[in-house]
């Protein structure tokens, strides 16, 4: 593939993110959901103060990164009380995702299946879904996949660039850092990064410099992520939050729990998936049928390439489609060998973000949790489709070609269909982000300040300063997050023990 063809390429493919991203992003998904109106209430706050935390300890804990962006555009660019401007953030989040996953699988892989596992995750019905909430989970995968590629540049860099492998690295360990303020599963990423010493450490690939530059790279990373290191050291409940609640280890057995949640997991790529509708189509696949058709191609492809590794004692192999040593360039085998290394970091990190969820319990599958699962995952899908098209193309070209265009616009038009046709459609979608909430708000907007306005909560939730967490997307609506917001607009927030302080006259709203 040449240059131009492989950017044009590459352009398409951003285009396609950021069109599945950004596309009626003010309109859908419908309402706001209160976990994300919090999210908004702590930013609009800190936007109005300068106050940015690192950690806020509302509604359970929340790492500081996402509310601290929407702050931003609170304060730099005075941004409405939208949900639009909430859910702005993981949308380009999302997008620096794709683009990081082509330069890491690239890396890793090469061109080709770098632009493949990009597109997957461009048109991935799970990518794009969480890329338009204002959750902050999408924030773990775009940190790690980046945070990848580039410590890969720093340890892969000849000895004659040493300088610029020692900025790879500090600018790997700064973008690694700030991960840890992204979301709760990012804690088990550390270990992911053992998977480098067997590869470089030692043996044919073996880089001489490889401790100097891991030590740039954790020194680096351990100043970025110093700051939520030391409020978690002052605040080590804060670091559990509801872990000990949703535990596995409150199950009657946890280990028979762990192995069915792992298994549960496992399943949600090709059978049965997050039932929650603000996360999924309720019940379906986590992949797309043809892209999950590849996963498992490629997941078999992984297995083959790494014990025939292990058994003929070398850590690398060409890559799929090419001649191997003693055998015809066109054994069938071959196509279906790809090298060691990105195969073993793939499925560590695949095993690796699976705890997270499987060590809850609660809602499994949970797509939420799981999101650090996605990127290994297409990158075996890549390794499917690049396996099947290499073999396809070596019987006959133009029938490769042309399998190629259907599949590409069938996966393209799929990831449209799923999100914008079947689940933003789907009547079950407005309830689960709370739509008559933001029309409470927007009910209360309308009226003059002088009139006196009660909203009694009903809903139960985690109270947040004394109000049930359901009153978050009304505050945010209607800006009466903080006391002086609500005297403002003259708005009360009640307890249902307290609807009998009503005055007559007032407006009265009831949340359930």
């Amino acid at each position: 593939m040449n240059r131009r063809t492989k950017y044009l390429l590459l352009a398409l493919v951003l285009i396609i993110a950021t069109f599945l991203r950004c596309y009626h992003l003010s309109s859908t998904p419908p309402g706001l959901y209160p976990d994300e109106a919090i999210n908004g209430n702590d930013a609009s706050v800190a936007a109005a103060t300068g106050h940015y935390r690192v950690f806020y300890p509302n509604n359970n804990g929340r790492e500081g990164l996402y509310m601290n962006l929407i702050g931003l555009e609170f304060q730099l660019f005075h941004a409405p009380h939208d949900p639009w401007v909430v859910r702005l953030p993981a949308a380009i989040a999302g997008i620096l995702a794709v683009l990081g996953l082509y330069f890491l699988v690239s890396e890793l892989l090469g061109d080709g299946m770098g632009l493949l596992a990009s597109f997957f995750f461009a048109t991935s019905f799970w990518a794009v879904d969480l890329s338009r909430i204002g959750f902050r989970a999408i924030l773990a995968p775009m940190f790690l996949i980046w945070a990848l590629w580039l410590f890969l540049k720093a340890v892969r860099a000849p000895a004659a660039r040493e300088r610029a492998a020692g900025w790879y690295a500090a600018l790997a360990g700064a973008v690694y850092g700030l991960g840890f303020y992204s979301y709760i599963a990012y804690r088990i990423t550390p270990l992911l990064f053992l998977v480098f010493i067997p590869y470089f450490a030692r043996g044919k690939h073996r880089s001489p410099h490889f401790f100097r530059r891991t030590a740039i790279f954790i020194a680096a990373a351990f100043v970025a992520a110093a700051p939520i290191g030391w409020y978690f050291a002052r605040h080590p409940a804060d670091f559990f939050g509801r872990t000990a609640e949703i535990s596995v280890a409150t199950a009657h057995n946890p280990l028979v729990q762990f192995a069915v949640n792992a298994g549960k997991e496992l399943l949600m790529f090709n059978w049965r998936g997050d039932s929650n509708w603000r996360q999924n189509i309720s019940g379906a696949p986590e992949l797309f049928f043809p892209v999950g058709i590849l996963f498992l191609v490629g997941i078999a492809a992984a297995i083959f390439s790494l014990f025939r590794s292990r058994r003929e004692g070398s850590d690398a192999k060409p890559a799929a489609g090419e001649s191997m040593p003693g055998e015809p360039a066109r054994g069938w085998k071959n196509f279906f060998m790809f090298p060691a290394f990105p195969l073993a970091l793939s499925f560590a990190w695949f095993l690796l973000a699976l705890l997270p969820a499987a060590l809850s319990n609660e809602s499994i599958p949970h797509a939420l949790r799981s999101i650090l699962m996605l990127p290994p995952a297409l990158i075996f899908a890549a390794a499917g489709g690049a396996a099947l098209y290499r073999l396809i193309k070596s019987r006959h070209r133009g029938a490769a070609y042309a399998v190629a265009a259907i599949f590409a616009a069938t996966v393209a038009l799929g990831g449209w269909a799923q999100y914008f046709v079947v689940w933003a459609r789907n009547p079950n979608v407005p309830g689960a982000f709370a739509e008559n909430y933001v029309e409470i708000g927007q009910e209360i907007n309308a009226l003059p300040a002088r009139v006196p306005k009660y909203v009694v909560v009903q809903a139960g939730g985690v109270p947040v300063n004394g109000i049930p967490m359901p009153a978050e997307t009304t505050m945010f609506i209607t800006r009466t997050f903080t006391p002086s917001g609500q005297a403002a607009k003259n708005v009360h927030y009640l307890l249902p023990d307290q609807a009998g302080t009503i005055p007559p006259g007032a407006a009265v709203f009831t949340i359930r």
